[in-house]
């Protein structure tokens, strides 16, 4: 069997709310979060220089998001907003789980780690995409370091 997807092109990570993610190494990062119930949720994109948040900054280059329910009943449904940090989903079940993704060129000089945190109970899910180097999934470093 050749290599497969994960380590190849992607790093996935679930329960990654608030939790910064390391952008050395990757083209980008994409950030898939969900929450059930039609509540509706706002989500803040932040940058920082170091792991433990140094020098934190929320990053506005958030200009397109997709939604959908979640359960696979539906197609994504494309938003365009102006440059913003956030993403605010409605309080409606076709927005129950939202994904932007971030290329590492829009961090601020200097930066390279970034979070995402919900202000509700949203699950913040992160995939690193375009993996420079690739790995076999058991090789790939953590996330957060």
């Amino acid at each position: 069997m050749g290599m497969q997807a994960g380590g190849r092109t992607f790093n996935w990570q679930y329960l990654m709310d608030n939790k910064y993610i390391n952008m050395k190494n990757v083209t980008g990062a994409a950030f898939l979060c969900y929450l059930t119930g039609a509540a509706g949720d706002t989500y803040t994109l932040t940058e920082a220089k170091t792991a433990a948040g140094g020098s934190a900054q929320t990053l506005a280059t958030v200009t397109e998001w997709w939604t959908c329910t979640g359960d696979g009943s539906d197609a994504w449904t494309k938003h365009v907003q102006a440059a913003a940090s956030t993403v605010v989903t409605a309080a409606a079940a076709t927005e129950n789980c939202m994904f932007f993704e971030v290329q590492g060129v829009e961090l601020s000089d200097g930066f390279k780690y970034l979070k995402v945190a919900s202000t509700g109970a949203g699950i913040v899910t992160t995939m690193h995409t375009g993996l420079i180097v690739q790995r076999t999934p058991a090789n790939l470093p953590a996330m957060g370091v």
